[in-house]
């Protein structure tokens, strides 16, 4: 099969993919959306998938989370992004580790994902 084939067959599947998985995600609360401001020890940046480098695809993902009170990530949900490059974002999510604080901590963490040459 070639590329330009490929690309076509595989980006057909994506919108309906993409279709599925927007209606599936919960809407958040407004007030949960803020930039988190805790402060993480050790952050791990995902690798750029293979396939969204052949598709020459970019973009952002942007994700919501809660992070507990001994600083590990207690919860996390998509709030947009590709949905090829989801999954890189949060496998490197839950490797991060966050300073500790008296309570529960909430906000959106950003990954920005740009082709390479």
């Amino acid at each position: 099969m070639s590329l330009q084939k490929m690309r076509r067959w595989v980006g057909s599947g994506l919108l309906g993919l993409a279709a599925i998985w927007t209606t599936t995600v919960d809407p958040l609360p407004a007030v949960a959306q803020a930039t988190l401001t805790r402060k993480a020890k050790t952050k791990v940046m995902p690798p750029y998938p293979e396939l969204a480098k052949q598709m020459n695809i970019t973009g952002t993902v942007k994700l919501m989370v809660v992070v507990a009170p001994n600083g590990s990530l207690k919860d996390a949900k998509v709030v947009g992004g590709n949905p090829i490059l989801v999954n890189a974002a949060m496998d490197a999510l839950k490797k991060w580790k966050f300073e500790p604080a008296n309570g529960e901590s909430s906000g959106t963490v950003e990954f920005k994902f740009q082709g390479q040459n």
